[in-house]
């Protein structure tokens, strides 16, 4: 079943539920939706058993490696908001000062580390791997945390800071130059007073495909724009045959992503939230588990009693 039709069928759900009061056996189990447990031994049986686990993670993950979210309250490079920054129209505007804010970004991951969390994810996809069992990470962050802690199945739907795709040419190719190009060396100081570098076109990162030498933006998917259908198309056929679903370090309320795993706990299938706070999405899930993730997800995802690891 597609994702779409797991939307669908999720809104008559909830309307039904909402709706139809007449039946206590509906209203009992729209109260225990609304209760998510946070009985660490109840989840760790339902992961022993397992086959295919896949692992939605946000901001809250990299939050704790001290990476900057951007969003909310004090969320600012200089005066501006990320989501300020990060669209077509700003780079059509101004490519320099976009670079500038992603230029600083990408200098700033690079000092950054794979927390516990990350850890922990890493190494119960090798784990498992060795017993027949599946991981896929799939991440609204594009900062590479997981790719450095080690997971090889990781779907980036946001896109990576340290891709670029050319506006000629359209190709996408991995770039860790620190600094991305010569004339930013030095910028992107993110304090409020520093003035733009106001860099011309011709010296921003260029392509260097043969011939092109097309101006580069980052590979990451901005407000505005569709994500990938390639990346969803894969995200969709691992959500369909996953057994056990967990949402990991964010809010919910990012779209798409906060509704694939509502859409994954509709067709039944327990999905566990670890977030510091409850979120919109809450009540659908079957497990939460409340606290800094980097605390919660290891013991969650160490190794199980019953696994047999040859």
């Amino acid at each position: 079943m597609c994702l779409f039709q797991f939307t669908a069928r999720r809104l008559v759900s909830q309307a039904h539920c909402g709706l139809k009061a007449s039946s206590s056996k509906k209203q009992k189990f729209c109260l225990e939706m609304a209760r998510p447990s946070s009985d660490m031994a109840d989840f760790r049986e339902v992961f022993a058993k397992a086959k295919h686990i896949a692992i939605i993670t946000g901001a809250g993950v990299s939050a704790e490696s001290g990476v900057p979210t951007f969003r909310g309250a004090g969320g600012f490079w200089r005066k501006w908001q990320a989501q300020e920054l990060a669209t077509p129209g700003a780079f059509a505007r101004n490519p320099s000062r976009v670079w500038e804010f992603y230029h600083y970004r990408r200098e700033v991951m690079l000092s950054k580390h794979p927390n516990p969390a990350h850890i922990a994810i890493a190494e119960c996809e090798k784990r498992l791997s060795k017993q027949g069992r599946s991981v896929v990470v799939i991440t609204q962050n594009i900062d590479e945390l997981h790719r450095k802690a080690g997971t090889k199945h990781l779907l980036e739907i946001h896109g990576s800071l340290f891709k670029t795709r050319c506006t000629s040419c359209g190709n996408v190719a991995a770039n860790y130059k620190s600094p991305i190009c010569p004339a930013l060396a030095g910028k992107g100081a993110p304090d409020p007073d520093t003035e733009d570098a106001a860099i011309p076109v011709e010296n921003l990162p260029q392509c260097e495909e043969d011939g092109c030498n097309g101006l580069l933006r980052p590979h990451v998917v901005w407000f505005g724009e569709a994500l990938d259908p390639g990346v969803l198309t894969a995200v969709e056929k691992e959500l369909d045959i996953c057994d056990l679903c967990l949402v990991v370090g964010t809010s919910s309320v990012v779209y798409p992503a906060a509704m694939f795993a509502p859409q994954v706990s509709a067709r039944g299938v327990p999905v566990a939230e670890f977030n510091m706070e409850p979120t919109p999405a809450t009540h659908r899930f079957r497990f939460h588990f409340p606290g800094p993730c980097g605390t919660t997800l290891p013991p969650a995802l160490a190794r199980h009693e019953t696994e047999i690891i040859s």
